[in-house]
């Protein structure tokens, strides 16, 4: 089948060399524009775009661009900005979403299903609608959550709705009779800032969940520590402060502790908790948080 496929992040890259393997024709690619990364501010392409010039697909950076090389059907996998319905006029549109809608529509399925406690989550291939995630669905996937980061999480449904998709274009029935949403929908907004910042009054276990979305961090004595890897524990240390006992490094919270593994200071690189906090030579055996 003759494509275009719009896609950014590492994520979206599964999905576009799967359907290269499965012999279909992308005609186009479609990526956000290049960003200036690093300390020099070079600009640097998307996976995707990086990904598209290896197979010496042609890229652009221009939506407009869609409707001018005959595809059949367009693929958008985290694309990063809504598909106007103007172009879904000319073109019908799969969507690969990473979780099992209507639940978690929007930007973030994937950290909203974690900090949500939530089990389950999955795959949904839909038609693309101008409203936001709310096309009927052609085949979907669960997987288990566990204690999967959020990273980890991306790169399991990203497998998986790859081979969800080319298997939806392998079948006319599954693209021809899309079934409709049903059940409760949830939205699933961009995660803010300030919910990466932990703080005394969480309970543990909200605590780790935030951990598992990476970027998580505290504030001790005005600076900031991220946490980049740690465990519940059902230590008992009092909300509020750090020490050492038994060995680890805890964060005392609300029914429990975080067991810190590795932190990264800041202005500092990642390292073993143990040794940033042998390394504060602390005059007293705990240090408060918030």
């Amino acid at each position: 089948m003759r494509l275009v496929f719009l896609g950014t992040p590492e994520a979206a890259v599964v999905s576009l060399e799967a359907l290269l393997a499965a012999g279909h024709d992308v005609a186009l690619v479609v990526t956000r524009p290049d960003r200036k990364r690093g300390r020099g501010g070079e600009l640097s392409p998307s996976p995707v775009k990086k990904a598209a010039l290896e197979h010496d697909v042609p890229v652009t950076h221009r939506l407009a661009d869609v409707a001018d090389v005959g595809a059949e059907r367009g693929i958008v996998v985290a694309y990063g900005a809504i598909i106007p319905a103007t172009l879904l006029d000319v073109l019908p549109m799969l969507n690969v979403h990473f979780s099992l809608l209507p639940r978690w529509r929007g930007a973030a399925p994937v950290q909203r299903a974690i900090l949500a406690g939530d089990r389950e989550t999955g795959v949904s291939i839909i038609s693309l609608e101008p409203t936001l995630d709310t096309g009927p669905v052609h085949l979907e996937r669960r997987v288990t959550i566990g204690d999967d980061t959020a990273d980890e999480l991306t790169r399991r449904l990203a497998e998986t709705g790859a081979e969800a998709l080319v298997e939806v274009l392998a079948s006319r029935d599954l693209l021809d009779h899309p079934i409709a949403q049903s059940g409760e929908s949830t939205y699933a907004s961009k995660i803010e800032p300030d919910e990466y910042r932990l703080s005394p009054t969480m309970t543990s276990e909200m605590a780790s969940r935030t951990v598992r979305l990476g970027r998580a961090y505290f504030v001790m004595d005005g600076k900031r520590v991220v946490v980049d890897a740690a465990r519940m524990t059902s230590e008992v240390l009092e909300p509020g402060w750090v020490a050492e006992e038994h060995g680890e490094v805890l964060l005392g919270l609300q029914g429990g502790s975080l067991a810190l593994a590795f932190v990264r200071p800041e202005g500092r690189a990642t390292m073993a908790a143990r040794s940033w906090w042998g390394g504060l030579r602390p005059v007293q055996d705990r240090r408060s948080w918030s």
